[in-house]
């Protein structure tokens, strides 16, 4: 049995593996991640490594085991899905359902989740356009960039968020952007680097922090823009 922190760790240490497609995982960008010390996420490592759900080496690097992945993924499925129910089903706004969704991720029950995504009609993604690990284990991984590595003149859509907190989702929000928006880049400023974007026929100017933070696919590039990744059997 896990207590709803090692399914925190596991869950964090599967998706900054799985989405960076990386085996390994520093302590410094775990901690960064969970928003906590370094020196701080040990006692817990070693309870994980005591139960075989990770493996330490030198120079602080954290890999899961094959059972480590298998949990980490079921926990980031339940996540996703329960995210994608809220927003679809019961009208949470996308700033909302994380809160709820980090609640509902440790109610264990398999045929509970199954069911919820067999009502949601299999989605491959959740709200904020992160990958939902389907029954077999596959992740449809996108090929994306941030907005602020568009080209000036160029056009893409947004198809996920890299911060999820409720102010980063607001400001989006404010602009009237949504998942799958059309957004051209205008100019670049010369001076600060802000950029003017078009979003639905109205310029606006965004800081290089919003735009580093909005993940999207150019619209001459979408022919080849994912692929499947099995990463572990749910099953």
């Amino acid at each position: 049995m896990l207590t709803f922190t090692e399914e925190n760790y596991l869950k964090a240490l599967f998706q900054l593996s799985a989405e960076k497609g990386i085996d390994q995982v520093g302590t410094t960008e775990l901690a960064q991640h969970l928003n906590l010390k370094p020196a701080s996420i040990n006692d817990m490592l070693k309870k994980l490594k005591e139960k075989n759900f990770v493996e330490t080496e030198r120079y602080s690097k954290i890999t899961l085991t094959d059972e480590g992945k298998r949990r980490g993924a079921e926990i980031m499925r339940r996540n996703r899905i329960w995210e994608t129910f809220l927003y679809d089903k019961l009208d949470f706004t996308w700033d909302e359902v994380q809160e709820v969704a980090e609640q509902l991720e440790h109610v264990s029950s398999k045929k509970l989740i199954d069911k919820l995504y067999d009502l949601l009609e299999s989605p491959e993604f959740d709200p904020h356009g992160n990958p939902i690990p389907d029954l077999n284990g596959n992740l449809k991984v996108q090929f994306r960039k941030t907005l602020a590595e568009v080209e000036t003149g160029q056009s893409c859509k947004m198809v996920a968020v890299k911060e999820s907190s409720n102010s980063f989702l607001q400001c989006v929000m404010n602009l009237g952007l949504v998942l799958n928006n059309k957004i051209t880049v205008v100019r670049r400023q010369e001076f600060d680097d802000l950029l003017d974007i078009e979003i639905n026929g109205r310029i606006h100017t965004v800081s290089q922090k919003l735009a580093q933070n909005i993940y999207v696919l150019c619209l001459n590039c979408q022919k080849e823009s994912t692929c499947i990744k099995h990463l572990c059997n749910l099953n």
